[in-house]
């Protein structure tokens, strides 16, 4: 197997993202591209990753494979990734060895580690709202919100979409509208709320650094699902739980 990327960030900046979430982590290497699917370890949150097979200048492998890796170490070597750096990956015997090259060339070499855990699969969701936005419009509201709560709102209407945080004495509305940057689809008439956690909405934000634009779907009292896509190169998703708050 040889894997080389002429745009680093790409992996890079995914791997520094997902390793906000996930400690330890399985990647499929297949036809298609690198894959991933894992949990946190508060099983709050999940992460889908697909870096795909059109992003590589040279994508070579006989069969599809499976490693898993220490995430604080890959991001160690990822973090030396200057964004000229020609990037190949290669797996020899139990390791995944690393290169990085422009007018020098590194090599790294991490080792393979065992995984007990199960693999972990996609929850099938059906969602009633589907907004589109410019990723940095999602990325400074959840900031907004971070001021004022552990905890935020996200309310959907016919042509508006909100996000509501509400501390001991402070509150904040930020009002995204149908318009120009933002795209709002329901399937309903009614008002939707659900509620989620600001600290992992903060991690799951930064899928910013790799696309423009996010997509935000979510339900009453139900998970959310942000998905963050570069056409040809990277998607991130996330689906996070919902905050139910007992009457």
């Amino acid at each position: 197997m040889k894997l080389t990327l002429a745009e680093p960030k790409y992996l890079k900046e995914s791997i520094f993202i997902i390793s906000d979430l996930v400690n330890e982590a399985r990647f499929k290497i297949g036809p298609e591209g690198i894959e991933l699917v894992a949990m946190d370890p508060a099983n709050v949150a999940m992460v889908i990753f697909k870096l795909l097979s059109s992003c590589f200048v040279e994508y070579d492998i006989n069969k599809e494979i499976k490693i898993a890796i220490d995430l604080s170490r890959l991001k160690q070597v990822l973090r030396r990734a200057k964004p000229n750096d020609i990037l190949s990956l290669e797996v020899e015997e139990d390791r995944l060895k690393i290169q990085l090259k422009s007018n020098t060339t590194r090599v790294f070499s991490l080792p393979i580690i065992e995984l007990e855990e199960k693999e972990q699969k996609i929850p099938q969701l059906s969602f009633p709202v589907t907004i589109k936005t410019r990723s940095e419009i999602l990325s400074s509201a959840v900031e907004d919100a971070d001021i004022v709560a552990e905890s935020v709102s996200f309310i959907a209407e016919p042509n508006k979409f909100s996000l509501q945080a509400e501390g001991d004495l402070n509150k904040a509305t930020i009002d995204i509208k149908q318009g120009e940057d933002t795209n709002i689809v329901s399937d309903s008439k009614e008002k939707i709320t659900a509620k989620y956690s600001v600290e992992y909405l903060k991690k799951m934000v930064n899928g910013s650094k790799i696309a423009e634009k996010v997509t935000i779907q979510f339900n009453k009292d139900y998970p959310l699902k942000l998905e963050y896509k570069e056409i040809d190169k990277v998607v991130i998703s996330f689906i996070l739980a919902p905050r139910v708050e007992s009457e």
